[in-house]
């Protein structure tokens, strides 16, 4: 160790570093990701690792959030940038500029991410569809104003349904803003007055051209949108995120503008023969009424009503005499019964009794009958009743019976 230079510990990883980092300024490494972590600051952290190495790794907040999918652990990528020696740990780490997924593209990985995402939030369900107006007052259409989605959804309108207005909300539809402000036109569309429904599209493009339409905040505008939503975006191939939260999908923007309003002809024809069934009907339930009248005129009752107030009459005076007859059957028997009642209270009178020499002795103050000696008093008058009349008198004696 004689005539070895000693080196300080900073020392030597600042030459480590120098090294290094002149050495690998720019790589490409593929590798499969694990422990990835979202701090707050926006930075992800991660390890980048084969089957028998790994090494950390960091993408900076600037560089994630302009990412279109979402690093998990076991996502296979190419992650590309500087090799950064950190002094102070003595560590490596790759600083990622650039990451891409392997097996499939960016954004058809980022697509999947997100679909996953709102499926377990429940946006897609059928319970929260809204059914569209059948015949709308007003439409609010977003769109790019200079497209031709515009142009054919306004074409298709007009041709067949002119009662219903039309707003054009403008919207760029591909860009780094335009899904904010497609995002923002659904929500100023959902607080306009007398609109019905909803229209947001596009034409056909690429997948990138298409992309606005697959943001996680137009999709939340349209599932918090109270009314009803429909996406028309590219051709039927294309199957956006907007398409499975809207309402209803159109697979074109002129498939939108012939489902959002009725056919005025097929209108027209419908209520044509609705006009025609209903004179039908009309016609039917005149004759069948004539029908019944003219049954109803033939009948006796109408063609000799003279003879239904005979029959009537003689109903009621056999009726009369019925209860003539009734009433004096009636009379007679009260009349036998009173007399036997009379008969057997007769018999029971006391005056029967008095007719035969006997007498009833009553208090003359009171006309209380007495029935024993003990019921008066000496000096007490009494009423005795006879046949023929009563006599008045007075108690001078009481003799009981021996």
């Amino acid at each position: 160790m004689d005539g070895m230079p000693i080196v300080s510990v900073t020392d030597l990883m600042w030459k480590l570093k120098d090294t290094v980092e002149e050495a690998f300024p720019w790589v490409c490494v593929l590798g499969e990701l694990s422990n990835v972590t979202y701090a707050r600051s926006g930075h992800v952290y991660f390890t980048l690792k084969d089957d028998r190495s790994e090494i950390r790794g960091v993408v900076w907040s600037r560089t994630a959030s302009s990412l279109k999918f979402k690093l998990k652990d076991g996502l296979q990528v190419l992650a590309t940038g500087p090799v950064e020696v950190y002094a102070a740990r003595g560590s490596v780490q790759l600083i990622v500029e650039h990451v891409l997924p392997q097996g499939m593209g960016e954004l058809e990985l980022a697509f999947r991410q997100l679909q996953e995402k709102l499926k377990k939030e429940g946006l897609f369900e059928r319970e929260h569809k809204q059914p569209l107006p059948r015949f709308p007052k007003r439409i609010a259409i977003i769109t790019s104003p200079t497209g031709a989605a515009i142009r054919d959804m306004l074409k298709v309108l007009t041709r067949r349904w002119r009662a219903s207005d039309v707003i054009v909300l403008p919207a760029q539809v591909q860009g780094p803003t335009a899904a904010g402000q497609i995002a923002r036109a659904i929500k100023r569309a959902d607080t306009l007055r007398d609109v019905d429904v909803i229209i947001a599209g596009r034409g056909g493009g690429s997948l990138e051209d298409l992309w606005a339409f697959n943001e996680e905040v137009v999709a939340r505008a349209i599932f918090e949108c109270t009314t009803p939503v429909i996406s028309a975006v590219g051709h039927e191939v294309d199957v956006s995120i907007a398409d499975l939260v809207a309402d209803v999908r159109a697979a074109t923007p002129t498939d939108a503008g012939q489902m959002v309003v009725p056919d005025q002809l097929e209108v027209n024809a419908y209520l044509e023969g609705c006009s025609n069934r209903l004179q039908k009907a009309l016609l039917t339930q005149l004759q069948t009424a004539r029908t019944r009248l003219a049954a109803i005129e033939s009948r006796r009752v109408f063609s000799r009503p003279s003879d239904r107030i005979h029959e009537h009459t003689a109903s009621v005076d056999a009726l009369g005499d019925r209860l003539m007859r009734a009433a004096s059957n009636r009379l007679n028997q009260a009349k036998n019964q009173f007399t036997q009642v009379s008969r057997q209270l007769d018999a029971l009178s006391p005056l029967k009794v008095l007719a035969r020499g006997y007498s009833i002795t009553e208090l003359a103050e009171t006309n209380k009958i007495t029935e024993s000696i003990k019921d008066v008093t000496k000096g007490q008058r009494i009423r005795t009743r006879l046949a023929d009349g009563e006599i008045i008198s007075e108690v001078l004696e009481t003799n009981s019976n021996p």
